[in-house]
Formats: C-alpha cells, sequence, structure tokens
C-alpha cells in the first residue's frame, strides 16, 4: 500500500446563509481538488450555509427579539438535511472524484425539531456518509444558535494507510475528545474552523506534535461581497458588521514533527495541497506513540459514549 498521499484545504468562502449555492462551491473545490490527484479535501466549520457572524454583533442574546428570531428562522430553514438528501450533490462529487471529503455543515435532523448543530461530515471516496460528529460544546455566543452534540461521531475512517479523525473547531482543545481519535489509530487529524489564523497558528502544530499525525486545520473565509442579496435584515446587519473583519482563513498542515508543510493561508480564496508520507508517522512514533507504547492503559482508561443522544426510546 502506498505511503503517499496528497491531501487539501479548500478555504472558499460560503453565499452566507444559502445552502444550495454554497453547495455548488463546494461541488467545485472538490472538483478543482481532485485535479492535483487529491484523495482528501476538507472545508471549514459550518461553511454550509455559513457560521452565524451576526449573533455577537445584533444583541445576540436579547429576549424576543424580531430580529434575533428572524434570523435563526432563516438559518434553521438553510441548514442540512443530511436525510433529506441535501448533501447529495456533494456525494456524487466524492464518489466522482473518488475523494474523500470532510465537510463543515449546520446540521438539523429532521427528527430533532427545529435545533442546529454545528457538524463535521465525513464522506468516503465512495460517496457514503461514514460519520457525522455534531459539535460537543458550542463556544460562547454560538449557544445561542447550536444545540450541543453527542459522540457519536468521535470515530475514525482509513483512507490508504492512514487513518483519518475530524473535530469542530475548539472540540480540538478538548484532550479527550483527541484521546477519543488518537485510541482509534488517528493519524491523520483534520481540524475544521470558521476562519482566523489566531485558532489555527498555534494548536495545529501542538496536536501534530502531540497525536505524532499530521494535522491539517481548514478555516472558511468571509467578506461582505459573499451576502446573498436577499438576507433578512440585511441593511442591519450591514451596519453591524461594516468594521468587522470576518473570516480571514488560516489553514495549514503540520507534520508529526510539528513542522510546517503549509504554513497559515490568510485572506486568500483557494484549494491548497501537500503530498503526506505515513513513513514520516511510523519513524516519529519510534520514541513516543500516545496510543500505543506510550499510552500505559493500565494507568488511564478512556471511556466513550457513542450513542445518538436523543429524547425518545420507542418499543412497539
Amino acid at each position: 500500500m502506498n505511503d503517499r498521499l496528497i491531501v487539501a484545504a479548500a478555504q472558499i468562502a460560503p453565499v452566507w446563509l444559502d445552502r444550495k449555492a454554497t453547495i455548488e462551491r463546494v461541488v467545485e473545490a472538490i472538483d478543482q481538488a481532485a485535479v492535483s490527484g487529491t484523495e482528501l479535501v476538507a472545508f471549514g466549520e459550518c461553511l454550509v450555509p455559513g457560521y452565524p457572524f451576526w449573533v455577537d454583533r445584533t444583541d445576540g442574546a436579547r429576549f424576543d427579539s424580531t430580529l434575533q428570531a428572524d434570523l435563526y428562522a432563516h438559518y434553521v430553514d438553510q441548514a442540512v438535511d443530511i436525510q433529506a438528501g441535501d448533501l447529495d450533490r456533494v456525494c456524487e462529487a466524492a464518489r466522482r472524484c473518488a475523494v474523500m471529503v470532510v465537510l463543515g455543515v449546520l446540521e438539523r435532523p429532521a427528527a430533532r425539531g427545529e435545533s442546529v448543530y454545528a457538524s463535521a461530515v465525513v464522506i468516503g471516496k465512495d460517496g457514503s456518509i461514514q460519520s457525522t460528529q455534531r459539535k460537543l460544546m458550542p463556544t460562547f455566543e454560538e449557544r445561542l444558535v447550536w444545540a450541543t452534540g453527542d459522540g457519536h461521531g468521535l470515530r475514525t475512517h482509513s483512507l490508504g494507510r492512514f487513518t483519518v479523525g475530524a473535530l469542530n473547531c475548539w472540540e480540538n482543545w478538548m484532550p479527550l475528545a483527541r484521546a477519543s481519535l488518537q485510541a482509534q489509530g488517528e493519524d491523520l487529524h483534520v481540524a475544521i474552523w470558521p476562519g482566523n489564523p489566531r485558532n489555527t497558528r498555534e494548536i495545529t502544530r501542538f496536536m501534530a506534535f502531540e497525536g505524532r499525525s499530521y494535522v491539517l486545520s481548514v478555516a472558511g473565509l468571509m467578506r461582505a461581497e459573499d451576502w446573498p442579496d436577499d438576507l433578512p435584515h440585511a441593511a442591519t446587519l450591514k451596519q453591524a458588521t461594516e468594521d468587522m473583519p470576518w473570516a480571514r482563513g488560516g489553514s495549514c498542515l503540520a507534520g508529526p514533527d510539528g513542522n510546517w508543510l503549509i504554513e497559515p493561508v490568510i485572506d486568500q480564496s483557494g484549494v491548497f495541497t501537500a503530498e503526506i508520507d505515513h513513513a514520516r508517522v511510523r519513524r516519529a512514533r519510534q520514541k513516543f506513540d500516545p496510543s500505543g507504547h506510550y499510552s500505559r492503559p493500565d494507568v488511564f482508561k478512556l471511556r466513550v459514549n457513542r450513542r445518538r443522544q436523543q429524547i425518545g426510546e420507542f418499543e412497539d
């Protein structure tokens, strides 16, 4: 089996809060990545249909706010219902191009009412959805719009010689979340972010050095020109965010020694690729293997609940 693999960070912007138009951008990026022989392409957190940037600029915690209710209703309407086939175009692109895809989406499970989750969806090279990790704990103001997830998607997936896992944004700061993937043999970690180098610059190299793994951090972009014309309360949003830096990217790739293969890319849209070599993982783990000879399972044990959480269990 070939030790080498080409991976890609698709640092793109959504058509903000427009699911269908953003998915078209995702499919275009998958096609572009495939031209370079890429076997894995990843996108930023909640890229489809976009990150809820309005919350901290429009008094998002105000109770009974018409503006907040209108924006939330629009956001939920543009969320991804996987069971309804909202990701079928992406799955077909993954199958057609034989590329594994890690995509950040706003997920709205039909059986869970109007609550939405920031989810990292892993789609296999055959076009099948392999796992969906709902963000365990939304960060700060994100809790005003995103529900808390569970451990169902804390899974790894084979890709050639590599074992791939993925986490959303600040889940990557959670030592036990990282350990749950390392315990499954992860050696290619995908971290997805809404977009800013302050999130990716330090932790990407740290996670790589800690896990003796490759770490691909992928962030989004967001610019005023990425707004559609029919956003609810568009004039108010533009006034509230006119001095906002938005999302500036910061996608990068570090090797098992913590050194850069792709340094953080800022304010630039594109599909950024690099070749990784599994032999480098094996060499790095000769001294330290976090889930192998250095793990001390006689002293430490991690228990992970991967049941999908739901309010009702029905017996007929």
